[in-house]
């Protein structure tokens, strides 16, 4: 349901950024022109969370336009965290102590970028909003990283993998209580490598010259040589894998923040 309203609302804010660009931006023939721009940012996305992750960006001008339009080399690396559309979290008490049913593996990915980012507005000195075209592509370093949960019997309490649980309980008996730690079964994560290409619009909103704030909205499409299992299926006749993918799209917003020179 969540994925259902995200998507929609990042395409709202891209069309009234547009719009007020469009209406308000001033463009003076004294340009705000730097030659390598460093911002990191906070990222969330429509197969997310609020926070899905985190991003770092460097983007350096080059010598050379495109279009007559100015052009940047475009580099960034960001790690996200990647969940599942049927990921629901189970309240085991009135306390409000809970775990997400079903769940087998975490999926974290990493990604470095390398892309271009063309000027497609830009901002006067002092004033107004630039605004920049990027696209990019890179490999996706994918840690799966299984999920643990408390479970307990009697006086006894432990944290097993997620895989040893059958519905609400192990198989010895002991039913599940909580989640587990966040870092447990770190050691246990298992890699996978793909491939990952973004298109975007990044909206530089910064009234300081030598600062920068703004946001950057676009879509993305990821591949996996294989399905990687978030939540197993539990139909005895198909495949652990039915209901999880190998090929990821969403649409993402970056807020992010940094330095000029």
């Amino acid at each position: 349901m969540k994925t259902r309203y995200r998507l929609p609302g990042l395409v709202l804010l891209t069309c009234l950024l547009v719009s007020y660009v469009s209406t308000a931006q001033k463009i003076d023939n004294e340009d705000d022109t730097y030659s390598t721009i460093t911002t990191f940012g906070i990222t969330t996305n429509t197969n997310s969370g609020i926070v899905g992750g985190f991003a770092f960006r460097q983007s350096k001008l080059l010598s050379t336009s495109l279009f007559g339009l100015q052009q940047y080399r475009y580099l960034s690396i960001e790690l996200v965290n990647v969940k599942h559309p049927k990921e629901l979290r189970s309240s085991v008490n009135n306390v409000g102590s809970g775990y997400l049913d079903g769940k087998e593996n975490y999926l974290f990915v990493l990604r470095p970028q390398y892309g271009r980012e063309i000027k497609l507005f830009q901002r006067s000195a002092d004033e107004g909003i630039a605004i920049s075209g990027i696209l990019a592509a890179g490999p996706s370093l994918g840690i799966i990283k299984p999920y643990y949960l408390e479970v307990t019997s009697g006086n006894q309490t432990r944290t097993v993998p997620a895989s040893q649980v059958n519905g609400f309980a192990t198989a010895t008996g002991e039913t599940v209580t909580g989640a587990g730690g966040f870092f447990q079964g770190i050691g246990e994560s298992k890699l996978t490598v793909g491939l990952h290409v973004k298109a975007a619009l990044s909206f530089e909103l910064s009234a300081f010259r030598n600062n920068t704030t703004g946001v950057e909205i676009g879509f993305l499409a990821e591949a996996f040589p294989n399905k990687i299992v978030i939540i197993p299926s539990t139909d005895p006749n198909g495949k652990r894998e039915d209901g999880n993918r190998s090929f990821f799209t969403s649409g993402y917003i970056t807020l992010f923040f940094g330095s000029k020179k």
